[in-house]
Parts: C-alpha cells; sequence; structure tokens
C-alpha cells in the first residue's frame, strides 16, 4: 500500500471507532426513550432523526460546513472562546460522522427495545428490581442483537462515507483524508490499480460484516425459547 493509503486507513479507522463509541452511548437512551414515549411528536422526532438516510450527504456536509465554519454559529462561537473551528478537523469529522450515522444506530437499538415488550419488564418489577435493574439486568441482555447490529452498522456505514466528510474535513492527508476519497484520488490519478486494491478491500470488508451479523442475529433466534 502506499504510505497515504496507510495513513487514510488509520484516519478511517479511528474515525469509525470514535463514531461508533459516541453513538452507542448516545443513542443508547436516545433509543430507549424513543421505545418507551407516548408523546405526539414522536413522528417528527423520528422524522429528523431518520433524515439522513434520504438527505444527499452533500446536503448534510454542506449545512454543518456552515455551521462548523468560521462564521458559523458553533465555528464562531468556538473561536470566541479561544477554541478553533471544527471544520477541516478530526473533530469536525466525528461530528458530521455521527449525525451521518446515527439513524443506523438508533434505528436497530429502538427496534430492539420495542421487540422486548413491556412483559420482561413487569415481571422483574414484582421481584422489586428498580427501573435502573430492569434496564441493566433484563433490557441489556434482551437487547444484545440490536447493539451487535447497531455498532457493525454504524462502524461500517462510516467506513464508507465520501461526501459528508469530504464537504465538512476535506481532504488533508494524515489528518482528514479517508480510504473513501483516498480511492477518488487516485482514480482521478488513473491510479487503478491502487483503487482496485483499496476498492476490493472495502468490499470484502463490507460484505464480511454483514455476514457477521446476520449470523450472530439469527444464532440469538434460534437460540430462543
Amino acid at each position: 500500500m502506499h504510505p497515504g493509503d496507510i495513513a487514510a486507513l488509520w484516519v478511517t479507522l479511528k474515525l469509525a471507532l470514535t463514531t461508533t463509541l459516541v453513538l452507542l452511548l448516545g443513542g443508547t437512551p436516545l433509543a430507549w426513550w424513543l421505545a418507551r414515549t407516548r408523546t405526539r411528536m414522536k413522528p417528527a422526532i423520528e422524522a429528523v432523526l431518520a433524515l439522513p438516510l434520504v438527505l444527499p450527504p452533500t446536503v448534510i456536509g454542506f449545512y454543518l460546513l456552515i455551521a462548523l465554519g468560521p462564521n458559523g454559529p458553533i465555528g464562531g462561537a468556538m473561536r470566541w472562546l479561544g477554541g478553533p473551528s471544527p471544520a477541516f478537523t478530526f473533530s469536525g469529522l466525528v461530528i458530521g460522522s455521527v449525525i451521518y450515522s446515527l439513524p443506523f444506530v438508533v434505528q436497530p437499538l429502538h427496534n430492539a427495545f420495542s421487540a422486548i415488550g413491556e412483559r420482561p419488564l413487569e415481571v422483574a418489577a414484582t421481584l422489586r428490581a428498580s427501573p435502573r435493574d430492569r434496564f441493566f439486568s433484563v433490557v441489556l441482555p434482551l437487547a444484545r442483537p440490536g447493539f451487535i447490529t447497531a455498532a457493525v452498522l454504524g462502524f461500517a456505514h462510516t467506513v464508507g462515507e465520501f461526501g459528508v466528510v469530504l464537504m465538512i474535513g476535506g481532504n488533508i492527508p494524515g489528518e482528514t483524508q479517508v480510504l473513501s476519497i483516498a480511492i477518488y484520488d487516485h482514480v482521478e490519478a488513473l491510479e487503478y490499480t491502487q483503487a482496485h486494491w483499496l476498492s476490493g478491500g472495502l468490499l470484502l470488508f463490507s460484505f464480511l460484516m454483514l455476514i457477521g451479523v446476520y449470523a450472530v442475529n439469527r444464532r440469538f433466534v434460534v437460540i430462543q425459547p
């Protein structure tokens, strides 16, 4: 591999791991709230969370660039506080990736929590389990396939991002250049051999990740009483 490709691989893995961790930590309480709430605003909230599924990545990246840029509301506030603007930095990549991959983590968790139903929680309540104990002792074990699916989809989706990361992070080798952008650069330079290696690797990686998700979910269904 070209030294620049190795650097892009490291940035991609670091971005995917960071984004997945942030989404699991933040998406779990959000998905649990969505599975339990009865508010009339729930459809609107779910629609907002699902927007990245239908919006072009460049649209999300464009508005993030405006918000996080030096003259934007967030970037300007950070500069006023003495910090750098998140645009064209790794931090900006993380923010963009978290927003763009949000539905790929929240929706599997939401579905897993909703599928549990009320009865296991009611049984735990009769045994004097507190709400916290019910969540950690009952909900989390039963929702394990949902967590595995959410983690794999969030990680794999972040690895394959292009439009959002290019708009908000640019193409800075070793800092914001990820594998998808490195492939684009190789194609532009007519370096098809390097593009084939990187593209084939991502194709194989994505295929194996999906096989793992289906295998784990199938095994969990089979062992259910």
